[in-house]
């Protein structure tokens, strides 16, 4: 049975910056379209490949870590920032506006 999964049963993947301090997700701003988002990846290999190419704070730890998309979508919901489900390259393959 293929069942689609709901946002409260999916997992995605995102960079997390400072585990294990003062954590937060990674965000991004796309000058061009004025857009807050938190990229974000259905696997962790894929969420990995592409955090490294990731534009980053000089001097903070990365750590790409699971969460449940019901949360990440409250947290991004409550900051401004949308949601960009990108593929190991980078390129957007879903906006979740949470």
């Amino acid at each position: 049975m293929n069942e689609e999964k709901t946002a409260s049963e999916t997992w995605v993947y995102v960079a997390v910056e400072d585990p294990g301090g003062d954590e937060k997700f990674l965000g991004l701003y796309d000058e061009n379209k004025s857009i807050s988002y938190i990229p974000a990846f259905r696997e962790k290999e894929t969420a990995l490949a592409c955090t490294l190419n990731l534009p980053r704070r000089e001097g903070k730890k990365y750590e790409v870590q699971a969460i449940m998309l019901d949360h990440l979508a409250e947290d991004a919901r409550r900051n401004g920032f949308m949601i960009f489900m990108l593929d190991a390259e980078g390129r957007i393959l879903e906006q979740i506006n949470p």
